[in-house]
């Protein structure tokens, strides 16, 4: 932890990202899912806090109940940090390379965020993808595009989890790798999971078989693809309109 930086203070500077986020949002209801799901909370858990039925908070996200005020909004944010920190809250914790270092790595491409999300099967077919594992299926707010090997000589554990931008479901999309092993292994030593993996660089049958197995412990979608990685990007910042890059 940055000195003088305490989990309070990460916890409200956190709180202030999410409210401004949601609140600017052209689509607020997609922007509380995304959080939700950043923090692997379910709708019934987080409505069983707030004593609300599981089909308010249903109806927020899905844009079928007027767009919650400020003070709506608030609830949810405070609900979410609150649930997270009686589970330890190791994800706030996470989130404090983000909101603290300013500076960028060369082992990063390049973040990109999108306001609608993105389903597997749709990335996977746009970037002309095998499946190596499917995984739980999530929808996807976003992608990260990173060089492999120098992701893994150069970044802390803490400095890697700045790879995730502001939501944890994003395709990350790594570079340069020779079996698709050491991503794997990096990501299961953080506490963040992205929504989905990609193996740049290899085919299918060239990936190596403990991939499939370490991402079946943490339940992680896996593709690898060939194409050509400037199409790639190309091809996933056309999805959307609303992209920024941090």
């Amino acid at each position: 932890m940055a000195e003088g930086t305490s989990y309070d203070n990460i916890r409200k500077k956190l709180a202030e990202k999410m409210a401004g986020e949601i609140t600017l949002s052209e689509k607020p209801g997609e922007a509380l899912k995304k959080w939700r799901l950043n923090f692997e909370i379910a709708q019934t858990e987080l409505s069983g806090y707030l004593g609300v039925s599981p089909s308010v908070i249903s109806d927020y996200e899905s844009g079928r109940r007027k767009s919650p005020g400020t003070l709506i909004v608030s609830k949810i944010i405070e609900a979410l940090l609150n649930i997270e920190t009686e589970r330890g809250g190791q994800k706030i914790h996470a989130y404090e390379g983000m909101l603290y270092t300013e500076s960028s790595s060369k082992a990063v491409y390049g973040t990109y965020e999108y306001t609608y999300p993105m389903q597997l099967a749709r990335l996977a077919n746009l970037i002309e993808a095998d499946i190596i594992y499917k995984g739980m299926e999530k929808p996807l707010y976003g992608f990260t595009v990173i060089d492999s090997k120098r992701a893994i000589l150069e970044m802390s554990s803490h400095e890697f989890q700045r790879l995730y931008g502001w939501s944890t479901e994003r395709a990350m999309i790594f570079t340069k790798v020779s079996t698709g092993k050491s991503p794997m292994v990096a990501i299961r030593v953080t506490n963040l999971k992205p929504g989905a993996v990609v193996i740049h660089g290899l085919n299918g049958t060239e990936v190596d078989p403990m991939v499939k197995k370490m991402a079946e412990i943490d339940r992680i979608p896996v593709l690898a693809s060939t194409m050509n990685l400037d199409d790639i990007i190309t091809t996933l910042k056309k999805y959307s309109q609303y992209h920024t890059i941090e």
